[in-house]
């Protein structure tokens, strides 16, 4: 799986960006996917992730929003109303043991998902 986010940049609080994460050799609605970042001296956290449904870190919900294209092969991460705190490096990552039931369980620690894209630097200015 050769995951590639984009779509990061410098960006004004209460701005909106839209990450994406695509994937050259693999469908990626076969996967559980996820979003994780990490800014400067902190531990990466998680931020969205979808299966059958979209689930949220708190300190996104109601701002971030998770969806895939499969027509493109593409998962999305919509952020808007950003905060300076948003600032960080963002990841995408796969599931492979995702097996496309309605009750398949939230991931929401890094070590759950097997394979990992580079990330994506956003940065949101106060």
């Amino acid at each position: 799986v050769q995951l590639q986010a984009s779509g990061g940049g410098l960006v004004q609080a209460g701005g909106s960006l839209r990450l994406s994460c695509a994937d050259s050799g693999r469908t990626l609605s076969n996967y559980a996917m996820g979003w994780f970042r990490q800014a400067p001296g902190k531990e990466r956290e998680f931020v969205a992730g979808i299966n059958r449904r979209a689930y949220y870190a708190d300190s996104v919900k109601g701002r971030f929003a998770i969806s895939r294209d499969n027509a493109k092969n593409t998962v999305y991460l919509q952020m808007n109303s950003l905060k300076p705190e948003d600032t960080a490096v963002y990841f995408c990552a796969a599931d492979a043991k995702y097996t496309g039931s309605l009750t398949y369980p939230p991931r929401r620690v890094w070590e759950e998902y097997d394979y990992w894209g580079q990330g994506t630097l956003v940065t949101v200015s106060s």
